[in-house]
């Protein structure tokens, strides 16, 4: 149990709810890395998938002005199938080694779109359907897939509206689909479980405040302090677990 750090931990699920509505990629990509420093990293699967139930359920209450069938189609059915693949896998491999790879991951995609201003994903039917099947994979795997599925949606240009309740009707089926596999895989725990109230409660109010900001900006203007951060927050998941790594 968090105990004592539990305000933190609550104060950054918040933040991540927020950060994730109005940065398009989904809470998980914030919440993942943040959570991995209350718990460890199987766990944090485990409580992710059952945030994440509630956050695309509040997305999809808050931004219901429509929803891109042909996406819908060709990113998120390879999504849920691939999910189920990386979800199975996480069992085999070092927790420490994907908490490496899920904070170079975070490093690498936020250096590129930040140095590449300019870099889009051509809107094709094979984008989606590759972005689909690795952000389903990676979502299994390590947890996260949204900031690779935000990168290849934002091709489409899509209103912020329809972009974001699209990516949570993926995120919806992608969470049902690996919750079944972690709790197979025991990620699931009793003693995790008295989070999910205040989880569902900050899911909603995140997702609120999210919504009332993206009234006020564009999504171009908060994009490049979205991927600082994702930036930051791989440079510092790097710094955490390198040493575990490289003592093994």
């Amino acid at each position: 149990m968090l105990s004592r750090s539990l305000p933190w931990f609550l104060l950054l699920a918040l933040l991540a709810e927020v950060l994730g509505t109005v940065g398009g990629f989904g809470s998980s990509v914030y919440f993942v890395p943040m959570a991995n420093f209350f718990m460890d990293f199987q766990s944090v699967l485990g409580i992710t998938a059952l945030y994440h139930l509630s956050s695309n359920l509040s997305k999809i209450g808050f931004f219901r002005k429509g929803i891109d069938r042909t996406l819908l189609l060709y990113l998120g059915i390879p999504a849920v199938v691939l999910v189920a693949a990386g979800a199975w896998l996480s069992k085999w491999v070092d927790p420490e080694s994907l908490s490496l790879v899920l904070g170079v991951f975070l490093l690498v995609f936020a250096l590129v779109f930040l140095l590449k201003r300019e870099l889009r994903v051509h809107p094709s039917r094979r984008n989606a359907v590759t972005g689909g099947a690795l952000s389903g994979f990676l979502a299994g795997i390590l947890g996260t897939g949204g900031a690779v599925r935000g990168a290849v949606m934002t091709a489409f240009n899509l209103p912020k509206e329809r972009f974001i309740a699209t990516s949570a009707v993926i995120d919806l089926g992608i969470d049902l689909s690996r919750t079944l596999v972690y709790a197979g895989n025991g990620y699931i725990h009793k003693h995790d479980l008295y989070l999910v109230p205040f989880l569902i409660v900050i899911s909603i109010v995140g997702t609120f405040a999210g919504k009332k900001i993206l009234e006020r900006i564009s999504q171009e203007q908060f994009r490049g302090f979205v991927l600082v951060l994702l930036m930051g927050i791989g440079v510092i998941t790097l710094l955490a677990h390198l040493p575990a790594v490289l003592r093994q």
